[in-house]
This record gives C-alpha cells, structure tokens and sequence, in this order.
C-alpha cells in the first residue's frame, strides 16, 4: 500500500468517527431532558402512591447521594414529603440496587415516627419481575414487610428489595 491510500483511509475512517460522535452527542442533547422528566414524574407518582395524593416533595428537602457516600450500599436521596399545608407527613428513600436477575430502584416510604409505610418500584428489570411484585411487593404494601417470607418464587429479587428496605429503615431511624 502507498502513503496517499493509508492517508485517505485514514482521513475517511476519522471524519466516521467525527460524525458518529456528533450524533451521539446530538441524540444526548435531545433525550437527556425527557429521560429526566420522565424520571421525575415516576418519583411524584411514587410519593402520591405511598403517601396519597395530596402529598409532595418539600422544596429543598432532598438529600443528594454525597450525604450516604460509603454509609450505604443502596440509598441516593431521601425525600421529605408533605401535604398541601407543608405538614412533613414522612420520607421517601430513593434506593438502588442489582443482582444476577437485574436491576431495581424503588422509593421505599417512611412516616416521620420511622414506621413503614409501603414502597413503589421505580424500576423493575428482574427476569420475574411480574412474581416479584405480584408475590412479594404486593404483601409487604399490605402491612409490615419485616413479617412477610422472601422466599416467594423470585427470592433473590425479594431479597434485594428487602436489604433495600431495611437500609431505609437504618437511615430513618439513624440506628
């Protein structure tokens, strides 16, 4: 091969790059806003399951995942939420987690005398994910989720919603 063919190549396979990156960086631009939003509507969605629906996030309330750095595996925020007269009514935990099966994220909420409320999955990748929620979630929102078996047909997912849960729990308690 000469220098011209190495050169030209060289300059084709770069301007493919440079065009490939650009799009890249275009699709993000477009994208990143309703991922976000979309995002943030699950989460006030979350907060109006759990808490009913007059509730909200308290403005400036949120602590960002720096407060939980090497305290805990699953937590990133913690959300104050309120009713319509900005009575604090609780606090939804915002936890992520994965195992073999999958990822999950959830909002597990609390009330302000650290007694659990329910949780609502944000995300739920598990491979039995439709057991998951339909054997497990679906009785821990029934009542106290420390009394109900993991062991549930998707026992690893349940078990990880479980280690999520009582993270929450350590957090709102502070113990």
């Amino acid at each position: 091969m000469d220098k011209k063919h190495l050169i030209i190549t060289s300059i084709t396979l770069g301007i493919i790059a440079a065009a490939s990156g650009a799009l890249i960086g275009v699709t993000n631009l477009i994208t990143k806003g309703p991922i976000e939003e979309s995002k943030n509507e699950r989460i006030n969605k979350g907060i109006h399951e759990i808490f009913g629906g007059e509730s909200k996030i308290k403005e400036g309330s949120d602590i960002q995942q720096s407060q939980f750095a090497g305290e805990y595996q699953y937590l990133s925020y913690v959300y104050t939420v309120a009713d319509n007269r900005d009575t604090v009514l609780g606090y939804a935990f915002m936890a992520s987690g994965s195992n073999n099966f999958g990822k999950i994220s959830l909002l597990a909420g609390f009330t302000t005398a650290a007694i659990y409320k329910s949780v609502y999955m944000i995300t739920d990748e598990q491979t039995f994910a439709s057991t998951l929620e339909d054997e497990y979630i679906n009785n821990i929102n029934q009542g106290d989720y420390e009394s109900v078996d993991v062991h549930c047909g998707a026992t690893y997912g349940a078990t990880l919603v479980k280690a999520m849960i009582d993270e929450a729990k350590k957090a709102v308690t502070g113990s």
